[in-house]
C-alpha cells in the first residue's frame, strides 16, 4: 500500500493495542517488599486479597499466579470432574475452556448475542443436559453479562455460576459490581488488564466452602489449618495434603504491585470510558457510511472497556481483513483481533469440535478488529488511530 496515496502521516512510534501503566508508587511498593522479610507467602498477599474483596463487596478473595490458574481453581472448587459438562462461550481466550479440560470436564460451546458478543442465555437453555455441572460466561471486552439473570438460571438448574471477568474488574451491571453475584468470579492481572500484577489472578466468592477449597488448591492441596487436619496430635510443625493441588501462589512482589495499581483502578476505568466515548464519536461517520459497526453496550451495563472492538463491513471493501490489519500495522497502529473461536484451534479439533458450531461467533470473529485502548493513551493517540483507519478504509472502499 502506498502511504503517499493515503495522504496520512505515519506515526513516529508504534501504538500497541494495550499496555500497562506503572508509576513511581508501584515501583516504590515493590522495592519495599524486596527489602522486607517476605517476598512470597507473606503479609502482602492477604492485604491485597482483602483490598480486592472489599472493592468488589464480597467476603473472600484468593489470589493466584495467573488468571488461568484462578480459572482452574474455580473449576476445581466447583467440583468439575470427568464426564461433567460446562457451558461457555467460544469468543474468549483458550484459558476459559482449558480450565474445564484440566478437570477432565467437557466444554460445551454456546453461541453469542450478535450485538453484545456475550453468551446468549436463550441458546444456553437449549444445551442443558443431566451432565451439565456449571456455566462460565465471559465478560467479553469488559462488558459484564446480566449477572442476576445468569445467577437465577444457574440456581434453577442446579449449576455453579463461574463468571470469567478477566476483562471486567471495575465494571458493573444494574449498579452491582462485577464479582458480587456469581458463585465465583475470576479476575486477571495480566499487563493489559484493568490493573496488573505482571501475571496474576484472583477468585472472589461469598461461599466459605469454595474459599477453603481455593486456598488448598493453590498450594499443593496442603493445609496447616488445625480445623481441617485429620491428625490433630502430631505437633505445631505438622501439615497435611488433603487434595491434589498445584503451586499456583502469587508472590508478595506481585501483590505489592497490585495494591498500588488497585488504588488507581477507578481512575484507569474512567479514562478507558473517556477514550471509548471519543472513539465512538469519531467513528460515527464510518458506521454511517456502512464501513464499520461500533461496539454496543446493553442497557444496565457499565463496561470496563478492556477492549474496543469494531466490526469491519467487508462487503463494502475491496480487500480482506488481513490487508486492513497489515496496512494499519504498517502505519504504526497496533490493532489486534480478539478472539479466534476456541474450538477452531487444532487441539480442540482433535477433541471432536468443528467449525460451524457457533455461526454467530464465527461471523463476528471474521469481521473483528481491536483498536488500541489503554489508560496511558492520549486523546491525540485516539485521533491518530481514527485518522489512519479512515484513510485505510476509504482507500480500500469499493
Amino acid at each position: 500500500m502506498d502511504n503517499e496515496k493515503l495522504n496520512t502521516p505515519v506515526r513516529n512510534n508504534f501504538l500497541p493495542y494495550g499496555q500497562q501503566w506503572i508509576g513511581t508508587e508501584e515501583i516504590e511498593e515493590v522495592i519495599k517488599v524486596l527489602k522486607a522479610d517476605y517476598i512470597t507467602q507473606g503479609p502482602k498477599i492477604v492485604e491485597f486479597e482483602n483490598k480486592i474483596a472489599n472493592y468488589v463487596g464480597v467476603e473472600y478473595a484468593v489470589s493466584f499466579s495467573s488468571g488461568t490458574a484462578a480459572l482452574h481453581a474455580a473449576c476445581f472448587a466447583a467440583g468439575i470432574q470427568n464426564g461433567d459438562e460446562v457451558i461457555t462461550t467460544p469468543l474468549t481466550f483458550a484459558a476459559t475452556s482449558n480450565s474445564i479440560l484440566y478437570q477432565q470436564g467437557k466444554p460445551v460451546f454456546v453461541d453469542v448475542n450478535k450485538k453484545t458478543f456475550l453468551l446468549d442465555i436463550e441458546q444456553v437453555k437449549e444445551k442443558i443436559t443431566s451432565r451439565t455441572k456449571a456455566i462460565i460466561p465471559v465478560d467479553f471486552t469488559g462488558q459484564p453479562v446480566n449477572m442476576e439473570l445468569f445467577k437465577e438460571f444457574a440456581k434453577d438448574n442446579g449449576l455453579v455460576f463461574i463468571q470469567d471477568a478477566a476483562h471486567s474488574l471495575g465494571a458493573s451491571f444494574n449498579n452491582q459490581k462485577v464479582g458480587k453475584i456469581a458463585d465465583m468470579t475470576i479476575f486477571s492481572f495480566h499487563p493489559v488488564k484493568p490493573i496488573t500484577t505482571a501475571e496474576g489472578g484472583v477468585v472472589v466468592t461469598n461461599n466459605k466452602g469454595y474459599f477453603e477449597k481455593l486456598l488448598l488448591f493453590r498450594s499443593h492441596g496442603i493445609t496447616r489449618d488445625y480445623n481441617l487436619l485429620t491428625n490433630k496430635e502430631e505437633g505445631p510443625w505438622y501439615y497435611e495434603m488433603l487434595a491434589l493441588g498445584y503451586n499456583y501462589r502469587m508472590t508478595d512482589i506481585q501483590a505489592a504491585l497490585g495494591l498500588a495499581q488497585l488504588s488507581k483502578l477507578d481512575q484507569f476505568i474512567e479514562r478507558r470510558r473517556q477514550l471509548a466515548q471519543k472513539y465512538h464519536e469519531l467513528l460515527s461517520d464510518l458506521e454511517r457510511n456502512e464501513l464499520i459497526t461500533r461496539p454496543y453496550v446493553q442497557k444496565g451495563a457499565l463496561s470496563g472497556w478492556h477492549l474496543y472492538i469494531i466490526q469491519l463491513q467487508l462487503d463494502a471493501l475491496r480487500v480482506n481483513r488481513k490487508k486492513i490489519f497489515e496496512a494499519l500495522h504498517a502505519m504504526n497502529i497496533g490493532v489486534n483481533v480478539h478472539y479466534i473461536p476456541v474450538y477452531w484451534h487444532p487441539y480442540y479439533k482433535k477433541l471432536g469440535y468443528s467449525k460451524g458450531l457457533c455461526p454467530v461467533a464465527e461471523k463476528l470473529y471474521n469481521s473483528f478488529i481491536t483498536l488500541p485502548l489503554f489508560p496511558k493513551m492520549t486523546d491525540q493517540d485516539v485521533e491518530d488511530v481514527v485518522e489512519t483507519l479512515h484513510s485505510v478504509l476509504y482507500y480500500f472502499k469499493k
